[in-house]
């Protein structure tokens, strides 16, 4: 099984299986001894246009999904900094918290430590009429606690020869099993961080294991590849997500979830406002309301 770009590709570009156009000339480093292709930024106006008409469509899925009773899991898993949190708002800003739910897990308490690795992650799995978005799942065994250290290399290894066979049972539960992985490149996370630092809106997403982490760039390279090679799997394979333009990133997920997911346009019974009651000697009462103080 092939995963990732083959030799001497740049930057994970070939994992997208087809030309990528609209490039320019300019070049930079990829961080691995290589040069990456990079394209212009999308433009707001251009952005904001597309993810209006993408936002009908998934509210179409929503009710496609409510109406037919599927089950969808969507895994964000990445590197820090590659834009996972974005990505997130992108797809849940216009749609149903009852539909689409976010499942982000602190670190697992003393008692999760002692249970079975993926026990605390499956009651939050999709019932009927759901879509669950983990941010950040089960693969922080194959990733973080790897590379930090936080569990032996010998509990790596089970995961890693485990997790075939409970995604296996979970698309054979009749779930819709979507796995990104956002990769960024080294300048461009530095770039994100060093913002977290300096901007007050931001601060709030810069952790102590950021830090820990971003001198561990190729550890995490590594802990990735082997990640890839035991789950890409045909029935839950890894979509890889060049994410240095977080828009064409944002697009580019909304779409790939609206092409693997089949879904139509729920019936809806035709709405009209009714009449609005007449007042029936109502008035409005001399009450001394305390106002929010108007200052815009």
């Amino acid at each position: 099984m092939q995963y990732g770009p083959p030799p001497g590709a740049p930057y994970f570009k070939d994992h997208l299986r087809e030309p990528i156009r609209g490039y320019n000339k300019r070049r930079k480093s990829n961080g691995n001894g290589g040069v990456v292709a990079t394209r212009e930024k999308l433009k707001a106006k251009e952005y904001e246009a597309e993810l209006d008409r993408l936002h009908v469509e998934l509210v179409k899925l929503q009710e496609w999904v409510k109406h037919k009773g599927l089950k969808v899991c969507i895994i964000f898993e990445g590197r820090d900094g590659a834009g996972k949190g974005g990505a997130i708002k992108a797809i849940t800003e216009r749609v149903s918290p009852r539909v689409f739910r976010v499942v982000a897990l602190p670190a697992p308490t003393e008692r999760e430590k002692s249970q079975m690795y993926v026990q605390r992650y499956l009651p939050h799995l999709p019932a009927a009429g759901e879509i669950v978005i983990f941010d950040r799942s089960w693969y922080n065994r194959a990733g973080v606690e790897r590379v930090m250290g936080f569990c032996p290399e010998a509990e790596v290894k089970r995961f890693l020869r485990a997790v075939p066979l409970v995604e296996k049972a979970i698309v054979g539960s009749g779930i819709h099993l979507i796995k990104f992985w956002l990769e960024v490149s080294p300048e461009e996370q530095t770039r994100r961080l060093e913002s977290r630092i300096e901007d007050g809106r931001k601060i709030w997403k810069l952790s102590g294991m950021d830090l820990l982490s971003y001198g561990r760039w190729y550890d995490y390279s590594r802990a990735r590849d082997d990640m890839f090679k035991a789950s890409d799997l045909e029935y839950a394979p890894w979509t890889v997500v060049p994410s240095d333009d977080k828009r064409r990133a944002r697009l580019n997920i909304v779409a790939h979830i609206l092409d693997t997911v089949a879904y139509k346009e729920a019936p809806r019974d035709k709405v009209k406002l009714p009449d609005r009651q007449k007042p029936g000697g109502y008035k409005e009462p001399d009450y001394p309301y305390k106002y929010v103080e108007e200052r815009y």
